[in-house]
């Protein structure tokens, strides 16, 4: 059968062409194979694959790629499996937009990174998130599809780092698990490979590195060198108010005027700064009071209890951190949070649930965490004036802010 008769039968028998065929052919036309495959031969002597198939009872044609990046086999092979998906009522051209719309790991990493943006506590855990992948993962990988990531890909990023720089290497690990999620949830994979890889990773030698804290008896003589010191005012304020509350250094830092109810004694931390994304209601001691009270003269207009050098932004948390420091306390600012925790442990009989709410602690246990419902706020006003009592007692001399 010369070429002109494969044209123009009624009726094409399954695997009417050859190899040989396809590779030689030149005459221009529609050469059929079967399963309604047929190649396609332009005056340019081009060759490419189309398949005239029926879709939920519509007749289409669908380009299968140009020989010879196609064989005559692959051909075949998607061919027949687009004909089955179609007789089952699937749509193969449907799914094959779907397959092409797949990003890239980079492309569904930035995805991910802006989704989640708007729920970061701030701008600079964002900032991390997309650039520790920007400088370990991407040039790996991401320019692969984030349904061909696989866990080869995976160890790559992470091995170089995973024991020179631990923390770093699990907090990749995180986030390329947490783009994955994604992309299982979006139908594009069904597996997390950042999860397959846990007995491939050497054990790391080195354990988390807990926040350096000062025992609970040194903080007052901390916070009497902090008052003895040259910094300016809010930082004083804004350090000895972090000690008495047991806040967390964003939640001072970021303290407002209308946060704060001087007649109630009370600041009430509104969900979207605190770390649980619940409001937090601080009781505060006299002393504390008296820190706010010495605050008001530092007013700069923006609203803010202690306002930074740069207008309208509060301090930052290296102000108060690198201040500890050189003033000779080997100790975080997050630390005094410990201090705080282990004092009420080892130097009162107040509950755990009490010092753990002063803490703003969310309750791990679903059970106790359904019927823990009142926030102990009287419990935990006795608690507040009885550790900044115990920070005055502790004092070698009693500084006072003026």
């Amino acid at each position: 059968m010369d070429a002109p008769e494969r044209r123009k039968q009624g009726k094409h028998p399954e695997k009417a062409l050859s190899d040989a065929f396809v590779r030689t052919v030149a005459e221009p036309g529609k050469y059929f194979d079967g399963h309604g495959l047929f190649l396609k031969v332009d005056a340019t002597g081009a060759r490419r694959w189309i398949q005239r198939i029926v879709i939920r009872r519509k007749r289409t044609e669908i380009g299968l790629g140009a020989f010879p990046l196609v064989s005559l086999k692959e051909a075949r092979e998607t061919a027949l499996a687009n004909r089955k998906l179609a007789r089952a009522g699937g749509d193969p051209l449907a799914d094959r937009r779907r397959k092409q719309a797949v990003p890239s790991f980079e492309e569904a990493a930035r995805k991910v990174h802006k989704i989640h943006e708007p729920s970061w506590r701030n701008k600079k855990h964002a900032a991390q998130f997309i650039s520790t992948l920007e400088t370990y993962a991407f040039p790996r990988m991401g320019r692969t599809k984030i349904s061909d990531v696989d866990s080869a890909d995976v160890l790559a990023v992470l091995t170089p780092i995973w024991l020179e720089k631990a923390e770093t290497a699990r907090r990749v690990r995180q986030r390329i698990g947490m783009v994955m999620k994604w992309a299982v949830a979006q139908g594009w994979r069904s597996d997390n490979p950042a999860d397959a890889i846990s007995q491939a990773l050497p054990k790391q030698g080195q354990e988390i590195a807990h926040r350096k804290a000062l025992h609970y008896n040194d903080v007052a003589g901390c916070i009497d060198a902090v008052k003895a010191s040259s910094a300016d005012m809010a930082t004083k304020l804004a350090f000895e108010f972090l000690v008495l509350t047991a806040a967390r250094s964003g939640e001072a830092r970021g303290a407002t005027w209308t946060e704060i109810d001087l007649i109630a004694k009370s600041w009430t931390i509104p969900a979207s700064r605190m770390k649980a994304k619940r409001e937090h209601v601080v009781p505060l001691s006299p002393r504390a009071v008296e820190v706010l009270t010495a605050a008001k003269g530092l007013s700069d207009g923006t609203g803010l209890v202690f306002p930074g050098t740069k207008p309208g932004k509060p301090l930052s948390d290296m102000t108060l951190s690198k201040l500890v420091k050189e003033l000779g306390f080997n100790a975080d600012i997050h630390g005094f949070r410990t201090s705080f925790r282990t004092w009420a442990q080892e130097r009162t009989n107040f509950p755990r649930e009490v010092a753990e709410a002063a803490l703003a602690h969310t309750i791990k246990d679903k059970a106790e965490a359904a019927y823990a419902r009142s926030n102990l706020f009287e419990k935990r006003r006795k608690m507040m004036e009885t550790w900044a009592a115990s920070l005055t007692k502790n004092r070698s001399h009693i500084v006072l802010i003026g």
